[in-house]
């Protein structure tokens, strides 16, 4: 592991109203590691993911990434980050190599390197033949397979994915699994946010559990099992004071009796 963080998180806070979200985060991300980021609705996964990519400029606190303040240069930062979101609003109007030619066009890729990429991309990803098509017509898996190109397409050296699997079939699922590896060994970051356990297990060198705007749980799978003898999802359940869905089943299944 490199001596030098890429992302250096101090003290960020962020409130909407008098809701305080995120309360005085401090970490250290360093080159290379696939960050695991869980925790449940309103923790506050969401919120460090959009300071992390720009995307909301008033905080509290100092975020560096790569030597750039995020104060001052929020856009030098977007150009080192790939980012796909959970519900991303695609134009599918465009064909994949319409929509994408777009994408790295805005990150000052040259054409050629750029009509290169997205052929082999979508190759590789299994789209070539519905390069152009409307995306109008793709299904939700299809879609979420072109925003992942375009959050790589223009090799940037972070990989921000917030629920990158969804829509995919099983399939795609275990390409993306093992294309994320192959990124970490590659010396790309990783800063995956997800709600399947399994894959945040599988994929992550450390997992970062945030609960009611805090770190509560910092290290990887082995260590946090350690403490406390589980697999990730009781850990999840015990750590977030949620350990009762058994008996929230149990009074579903009873309703209807």
């Amino acid at each position: 592991m490199s001596a030098a963080p890429l992302i250096q998180i101090r003290n960020l806070s962020k409130s909407y109203g008098s809701k305080l979200v995120l309360k005085n985060l401090s970490l250290d991300i360093f080159p290379g590691q696939v960050i695991g980021y869980i925790g449940p609705n309103g923790a506050g996964k969401s919120t460090t993911v959009k300071i992390l990519t720009g995307l909301i400029p008033d905080f509290e606190g100092e975020v560096i990434v790569d030597g750039i303040n995020m104060a001052t240069d929020s856009q030098g930062i977007k150009k080192l980050i790939g980012y796909v979101p959970e519900n991303a609003e695609i134009y599918d109007v465009l064909t994949p190599m319409e929509y994408l030619d777009f994408i790295g066009k805005l990150y000052g890729m040259d054409e050629i390197t750029l009509h290169d990429r997205t052929k082999k991309l979508l190759v590789a990803f299994g789209l070539a033949p519905n390069a152009d098509d409307r995306m109008d017509t793709f299904s939700k898996g299809m879609k979420q397979k072109v925003l992942l190109i375009s959050g790589i397409i223009h090799n940037p050296k972070i990989i921000i994915l917030d629920e990158p699997l969804s829509g995919l079939d099983a399939n795609a699922v275990i390409m993306i699994k093992e294309l994320i590896m192959r990124l970490s060994k590659e010396g790309k970051t990783i800063f995956y946010c997800s709600h399947m356990m399994d894959v945040v297990e599988k994929v992550s060198d450390r997992i970062l559990l945030i609960n009611k705007g805090e770190i509560i749980a910092d290290g990887t799978f082995e260590s946090l099992k350690q403490n406390h003898s589980d697999t990730l999802e009781r850990i999840f359940s015990k750590l977030t004071g949620r350990e009762d869905q058994a008996s929230e089943a149990d009074a579903i299944i009873n309703a209807f009796d």
